[in-house]
């Protein structure tokens, strides 16, 4: 097998291997919580939706993507195309959809309740059930056009405004309607990272306040009366936000030059792929390292089959 087709494959692999075990961790932790708390926090429902978005999204993209890469043809027929591509394109909308949702919650929580957005606060969590039906039938609809497009590999040469996803093809009948799918789809991203960077940059504002606040109460001998938790959400949805927000700038560069080209080398669209599926990979870890209810969960189940709940102020607000 050639060196770089090895680097690839293998590089895949790992992604895709690890991306999907911490997004099931995740997941089982959370259902852990909700059968012995019998209960969950909104920033506990919201982090589990994420979770299961970007299991799909690695299910769906990543690992077809790399039983191709090994060498295996023939995956899908025209039917599983369209199901596997309508699916992946539903999981990488509500990634995008469900971080930005989790960083508005965030900036909604540490806002002061003298703050006009203050009353937002008594609101969020009868709004997150609302909020996740609109955000699956919304996606479902947008993405509905991807099904008609995609169809298994053919023999022969590969028509003209196809991207060639390698398991599958998706081929555009025409330079106007590949465009037209390209900007839609693009549109919408920004849209929402640029939500999130609003409400991220709020977040900063709020902790630079916070921070001033605290030194001054220090200098003056008076004990801060935010919560350290709550800062620590902040400063790790900040850094989820961050992220994705790096990925998704990787990803769009190589999109929007895939837009000027008639036919899509593979090579670009894998790189794509690989980048576009690194949050995926990565949020979970970053969510086991700063979670204190996730990491409580997780070192108790290596040590007692048993754990205590973590129904605690801490474990309510920390991200």
């Amino acid at each position: 097998m050639d060196l770089c087709v090895t680097i690839k494959g293998v590089s895949f692999l790992l992604q895709t291997g690890l991306g999907i075990l911490g997004n099931l961790l995740v997941l089982l932790v959370y259902a852990h919580i909700a059968y012995s708390d019998h209960r969950m926090q909104p920033v506990d429902v919201i982090l589990c939706h994420l979770a299961f978005a970007n299991l799909m999204l690695l299910l769906t993209r990543c690992v077809p993507q790399t039983m191709t890469v090994f060498g295996l043809q023939e995956l899908l027929d025209d039917t599983g195309c369209k199901v596997v591509i309508y699916a992946y394109r539903i999981a990488r909308a509500l990634s995008v959809c469900i971080t930005c949702m989790l960083s508005v919650f965030q900036s909604i929580t540490i806002t002061p309740p003298t703050s006009r957005w203050g009353h937002l606060k008594l609101r969020v969590p009868q709004l997150l059930v609302p909020c996740f039906v609109a955000l699956w039938l919304i996606n479902m609809a947008v993405c509905i056009a991807a099904p008609f497009f995609s169809v298994a590999p053919r023999n022969g040469t590969i028509p003209k405004f196809t991207l060639n996803l390698g398991f599958c093809h998706v081929n555009f009948r025409d330079n106007l309607s590949y465009v037209i799918n390209g900007v839609a789809v693009s549109g919408r991203d920004f849209a929402f990272v640029a939500l999130m960077l609003c409400s991220s940059g709020h977040i900063l504002l709020l902790l630079h306040r916070h921070g001033k606040q605290v030194r001054g109460m220090r200098s003056s001998g008076r004990h801060s009366q935010g919560s350290p938790a709550e800062t620590k959400a902040a400063k790790t949805v900040v850094t989820l936000v961050t992220l994705y927000v790096v990925f998704f700038g990787i990803d769009n560069i190589i999109w929007i030059y895939m837009l000027t080209m008639v036919q899509v080398p593979p090579v670009i669209g894998d790189m794509r792929v690989f980048f576009s599926s690194c949050y995926a990979s990565l949020s979970p870890f970053l969510l086991m390292s700063s979670n204190k209810k996730i990491k409580s969960r997780l070192s108790c189940a290596a040590t007692d089959p048993n754990p205590p709940s973590l129904d605690t102020e801490d474990s309510k607000v920390n991200i």
